[in-house]
């Protein structure tokens, strides 16, 4: 029996899992496990969907996919051997580049109480998005945490449109009005947005649509036509370069005519089609749920403060506990066993996707927090990534370590030296509410 209970101590001490990472604050911590590469086939059938946008990417040379949204999202389609991921990034950051991104489902809330509805579940005030213009947002649930953090668009007064990330946020949202407290609809439509981002973004849209798209201010909107086929655009992207969304409307019948016209344009400008750029984002400090972010994760962990206004008249959704971490935080107790930082650490350039979230290191070598999200910045010459540490490891300028695999590694079972840094680590074409704040010296809400 004593020989049972010393191997179940040892047990613990060494599981897989890394216990010693603080998560002492969720109910299902993040898994820990380095697994590494896993020579696995994608099954494709009927049991997840493909968008309209699927076969014309596989056409593109898409290589390799996920699923995102229970839809297939294609991931890379310039091969290893031809520069892989980093070459879609030097085609993004010098070019223009066309996105599948239809896996942003396109969530519709429409009616009379559109408004006050989708005032009550976004910690934005939606009274302040104009019709014809939209918003990043994210929605919360009762404790505070993270359920979605979409591009919010209003085509009119009474429409808004979710553009989605990564979680089912339909049912919830159908599930918050039963009983009927709003006279709205709420439902899927069959619009599947592609994006076109880079330097030569304006001028190729221009060329598609007419020149009336260079007046679209950030986040604005304009209803347009492809090849007869109505969309609407607005000036966004998930690059933090200058770029566009192209919501294409009944995009089951007309999605082959809006891809195929933007490619004969795009042609011009010497277009790629690429996989949406994580290299990029990354580098712009824009957040991807379930990487980054979940719904245990508070806005206030990974530094989307500015989402949680203090001047918004309306109640909504998760307001009681956020405003209660605020007060914590602002009284000098960091209610949270983590929080997102950015990183520029060592290593040879990660140039493709991390299959783990690798351990973070403490300066006295003990494994303390974990990297969400790595990648090669080619501007600075350096590691960069985004990852969760104790809020004491937290500072701008703490040294850290990082666990980095054989692949990456400089020195085979050593820790690469790292630092926290601010982010964005590269600027963006259009710096957020937070990186505005930042330079102005304060952390402000609207």
């Amino acid at each position: 029996m004593e020989q049972v209970t010393k191997l179940s101590q040892q047990q613990k001490r060494e599981h897989p899992n890394v216990p010693g990472v603080d998560q002492s604050d969720r109910t299902v911590p993040v898994n820990l496990r380095q697994s590494g590469p896993t020579p696995v086939e994608m099954l494709i059938s009927t049991r997840v969907r493909k968008s309209p946008f699927w076969h014309l990417s596989v056409e593109a040379g898409m290589w390799r996919a996920t699923v995102y949204n229970r839809m297939y999202h294609p991931r890379g389609y310039i091969r290893p051997e031809d520069g892989g991921a980093m070459a879609e990034y030097r085609a993004l950051r010098n070019g223009v580049t066309l996105w599948n991104v239809a896996v942003e489902r396109q969530i519709r809330v429409k009616g009379p109480d559109a408004e006050a509805f989708v005032n009550t579940i976004i910690t934005r005030d939606a009274t302040r998005i104009e019709p014809m213009h939209g918003k990043y947002c994210i929605l919360c649930n009762q404790a505070g945490g993270i359920l979605n953090d979409p591009v919010l668009l209003r085509p009119a007064a009474d429409e808004f449109w979710f553009s989605l990330s990564d979680s089912d946020l339909m049912l919830w949202m159908q599930g918050v009005n039963t009983p009927r407290r709003w006279d709205v609809d709420i439902r899927e439509i069959d619009v599947a947005p592609v994006q076109v981002q880079g330097p030569l973004s304006e001028d190729m849209m221009a060329d598609v649509v007419g020149d009336s798209v260079r007046g679209i201010p950030y986040y604005g909107l304009m209803e347009a036509e492809i090849e007869g086929c109505p969309v609407l655009i607005s000036q966004t992207g998930f690059s933090g370069e200058k770029g566009y969304e192209v919501y294409v409307r009944n995009a089951s019948e007309t999605a082959e005519q809006v891809w195929y016209a933007l490619r004969g344009v795009g042609a011009r400008y010497g277009l790629r089609v690429i996989a949406p750029a994580h290299h990029r984002r990354i580098a712009a400090g824009i957040l991807s749920w379930g990487q980054d972010m979940d719904a245990e994760t508070s806005p206030f962990q990974v530094n989307l403060s500015y989402q949680v206004p203090r001047s918004k008249a309306a109640d909504y959704i998760g307001r009681e506990a956020l405003e209660a971490q605020r007060a914590r935080i602002e009284a000098g107790e960091y209610p949270f066993a983590l929080k997102l930082v950015g990183l520029k650490m060592g290593g040879k350039p990660i140039t493709d996707y991390a299959p783990d979230f690798w351990l973070i290191t403490d300066s006295e070598g003990t494994r303390c927090g974990y990297v969400t999200s790595p990648w090669w910045s080619p501007e600075l010459e350096t590691n960069i990534a985004l990852g969760f540490v104790p809020w004491t490891q937290s500072g701008i300028g703490t040294r850290l370590g990082v666990e980095l695999p054989e692949t990456y590694a400089e020195t085979s079972g050593a820790p690469v030296n790292a630092i926290v840094s601010e982010v964005p680590f590269v600027p963006s074409e259009h710096p957020s509410a937070r990186e505005q704040a930042r330079d102005r010296g304060r952390d402000s809400a609207e």
